[in-house]
């Protein structure tokens, strides 16, 4: 609609410097423009709620795995960047998701034994994980911070889409809340990151 007002405005504006427009071109356009658009906006729709739904369909089992393998890789990563991140901004960062993902890994085992869940978290990391940890052990300096801050991002936005999805579908109450409870929280970590 609004392109048919922007070509319409176009053409008049035309019109009145003297020149004549193409009224056939500006319809072909207007077609073109308006069937592009509405493949990209059914593209988008179709998009989010894929995602919608590839989050909403997570089980308990599934949805205490990921969450635990999230915090551990959290963990792990950000007492690497303590030590190892060249900025003070980073190294900061580190220390909060240190603190934040030890919190809610303890929130996680409490919802768990809450809901009398029988699937225990992970104890170490799986494959993917340990080879993010291993990447950030290769790299060093400046190379090592835009390294810990893209797989932080990363991290955390599929963290914050678990998180949503439980809060929103989940089947175990306590896991649903923890996740509701959690989901901002990552929300304002991915914050951080954008602010650095």
């Amino acid at each position: 609609m609004r392109t048919a007002l922007l070509l319409t405005a176009a053409a008049l504006a035309l019109t009145a410097c003297g020149h004549k427009a193409d009224n056939n071109a500006a319809t072909d356009s207007n077609l073109t423009m308006s069937d592009n658009m509405t493949v990209a906006e059914n593209e988008s729709t179709d998009n989010a709620a894929m995602q919608s739904a590839g989050a909403a369909n997570v089980s308990s089992a599934d949805f205490v795995k990921n969450a635990a393998l999230s915090d551990m890789y959290e963990i792990t990563s950000s007492k690497l960047a303590a030590t190892n991140a060249t900025s003070a901004d980073l190294k900061k960062f580190a220390a909060q998701m240190i603190a934040a993902h030890t919190a809610t890994t303890a929130g996680l085992k409490a919802a768990i034994a809450k809901d009398g869940v029988k699937d225990m978290p992970p104890k170490m990391l799986d494959a993917e994980h340990q080879a993010l940890i291993d990447a950030l052990k290769a790299t060093k300096g400046a190379e090592f911070d835009t390294l810990y801050k893209s797989q932080q991002t990363d991290a955390h936005n599929k963290a914050l889409a678990l998180m949503q999805g439980y809060a929103t579908s989940g089947d175990q109450p306590a896991l649903k809340a923890f996740a509701s409870d959690t989901a901002p929280k990552v929300k304002s970590h991915l914050d951080m990151l954008t602010s650095m």
